[in-house]
């Protein structure tokens, strides 16, 4: 039912693969509940994951509202794939979001619903809650809205925490030690990354198309793959049009 199969164990990559190749350990199909399909929860590999405990997929229809209580010491990052979001948090801060733009919210209560003008069009979002470091309350209470003009980008991975190459992410209080990155691709194009030195957790889930890796098959739509703990690179090739989001961390 939840699609696990495992590939190679963590941290020990396989002799057969050559050098440089990092191998998936873990593929696992997401978990439908209605309009919400779960990809990584604190109860099942979250605790592989770490400092990443939950994503979800969501889609909400026009005019649709939902509320989402998070515990202490966690942020949440909500990027827009279609539709608009129109949020407010429990400090007060609201905002609208459109496609492509991504909202940052402290520790709290989140109320967000689709709308925030006329469109017909369902809100689709991918919701990742984030461990947050400690650190002083007032350096990571701020929520935070970013554009789709203000991603900034690179060889095509818009930057939603952390840095690759010259983009960074727009967030003020950055986190240390983690990147989250959404990548677009056109049929048959190529992505390749390489975690920085002392990432250790590093996976992708699809949201749109399917992605093609040489050694180890396919990542198909709403699947998450977790990547064994060796150093070396990734390299994916999209089979449609491809959306996907990879996180890495320490």
């Amino acid at each position: 039912m939840f699609g696990i199969s495992f590939s190679t164990a963590l941290g020990e990559p396989p002799t057969s693969v050559p050098v440089g190749s990092r191998r998936i350990a873990l593929l696992r199909s997401g978990r439908r509940h209605g309009g919400i399909t779960r990809l990584i929860t604190p109860w099942d590999i979250g605790e592989l994951t770490q400092p990443f405990v939950f994503l979800c997929c969501s889609e909400l229809a026009p005019g649709a509202k939902t509320v989402v209580g998070v515990q202490p010491g966690i942020g949440t990052l909500i990027l827009v794939l279609s539709g608009v979001l129109a949020f407010e948090e429990a400090l007060g801060n609201k905002g609208t979001v459109v496609a492509g733009g991504f909202v940052w919210t402290a520790p709290g209560e989140v109320a967000w619903h689709a709308g925030g003008r006329a469109t017909d069009e369902p809100l689709r979002t991918l919701q990742l809650w984030v461990e947050l470091p400690r650190m002083p309350a007032s350096s990571i209470a701020e929520s935070q809205c970013v554009a789709p003009h203000e991603v900034q980008e690179e060889r095509s991975a818009r930057v939603l925490l952390g840095q690759i190459g010259r983009a960074r992410s727009r967030i003020g209080h950055a986190l240390p030690d983690l990147d989250y990155f959404h990548v677009r691709l056109k049929d048959g194009q190529r992505w390749r990354y390489a975690a920085p030195d002392g990432h250790n957790v590093t996976w992708l889930a699809v949201d749109r198309g399917s992605l093609r890796l040489e050694e180890d098959g396919r990542v198909l739509r709403e699947q998450v793959a977790l990547f064994e703990r060796s150093r070396g690179v990734i390299e994916v090739q999209a089979e449609g049009e491809c959306s996907f989001v990879l996180g890495s961390a320490r």
